[in-house]
């Protein structure tokens, strides 16, 4: 299934339909729901009678196995047995967390609520870490055997041959496009190097602020919905940002808390940037993928127009140039 039929898929995801589906596991709804904020699946919050609303994952069709899928709950249930604040699926009567409702393949979640984290606050950062360390311990455990590894290929060159072959970048940017993703791929190349032989584990795979729910002081980890196999470096990196100092400091707050419970291998730091740089040529590709989706349509107009590419393209220029920086160095 391409990703066309995909979209049209999600098109016939109607309220009633979704209603029916959260139904036929035995939940009495009252007709409420709201749409939140996910554009790979879609996840609605939904009123219950005489219970508290729950949220239900909608998942995109075919990006993910059955397997996959259940391999990751059962990574966060386990997580939440030993007490770390993660938001795993809600099983039924039957233990069942994954459930189909015709095309459709879903999942419940209890409603989490909070705010993002405040990055520049020493404890808050110091507890992040400790709870993504605990992660971790359980993640080194064993290795997923759906979910993928995160690489330079499938974050890298797949994605950059994909936005050539298929005529996203603008025809005058094609060629300094082409010529520089070779040139980073390259430095990438070299930080992994760099890192020598790391440990890879399971991650939450996508931990940037905005998915730790900061609620009666303590952080709620949600949506392991990227959870696959890396560094543990993939799980702190995108809570290190602004000037090499400011990055220096927020790096000593996580590792604080985070070395604990589990050590650290500062070696991981090499691959930092290079990390960065492989999320940001993901990133479009991913934009990519989906643009014919019309929530991505409306939620990312800018990402249709001749200054994205122009904008995107600078941003890698930084890039490399931070690549070829020393690595941040952890005392």
């Amino acid at each position: 299934m391409n990703d066309t039929t995909q979209t049209q898929a999600f098109q016939n995801l109607t309220p009633d339909t979704m209603l029916d589906a959260i139904e036929s596991i035995g939940y009495l709804t009252d007709g409420r729901f709201l749409a939140l904020n996910s554009y790979e699946n879609r996840v609605y919050q939904v009123g219950l009678e005489d219970a508290e609303p729950v949220i239900a994952k909608f998942y995109r069709l075919n990006r993910w196995s059955d397997a996959a899928i259940l391999e990751e709950h059962a990574f966060t249930q386990l997580l939440e047995e030993d007490e770390i604040p993660v938001v795993a699926p809600l099983p039924d009567a039957s233990g069942l967390t994954l459930h189909h409702h015709g095309e459709y393949r879903f999942a419940l979640y209890p409603r989490r609520g909070g705010r993002t984290p405040e990055l520049d606050n020493p404890e808050q950062l110091e507890m992040i870490g400790r709870f993504i360390a605990r992660v971790h311990l359980h993640g080194q455990l064993h290795p997923f055997k759906h979910r993928p590894t995160l690489d330079i290929e499938s974050f890298g060159e797949k994605p950059s041959r994909f936005l050539l072959e298929n005529g996203f970048i603008p025809a005058e940017l094609e060629t300094s496009y082409a010529s520089l993703v070779d040139d980073l791929l390259l430095r990438i190349r070299r930080c992994f190097e760099a890192a020598g032989d790391f440990t890879t584990l399971r991650l939450h795979g996508d931990c940037h602020p905005s998915n730790i729910l900061w609620r009666d002081d303590t952080p709620h980890i949600v949506d392991f919905d990227d959870a696959r196999m890396g560094p543990a470096i993939q799980d702190l990196w995108m809570f290190l940002s602004g000037d090499r100092q400011y990055a220096t400091a927020r790096l000593a707050d996580l590792l604080e808390g985070y070395t604990q419970f589990r050590d650290f291998d500062p070696r991981e730091l090499h691959l930092v940037e290079a990390l960065r740089t492989l999320r940001m040529i993901h990133y479009a590709a991913w934009l990519a993928r989906r643009a014919d989706d019309p929530a991505f349509k409306m939620a990312f107009p800018w990402f249709y127009t001749h200054r994205y590419w122009d904008d995107h393209i600078l941003a890698l220029r930084e890039q490399a140039a931070l690549m070829d920086e020393p690595p941040l160095v952890w005392d």
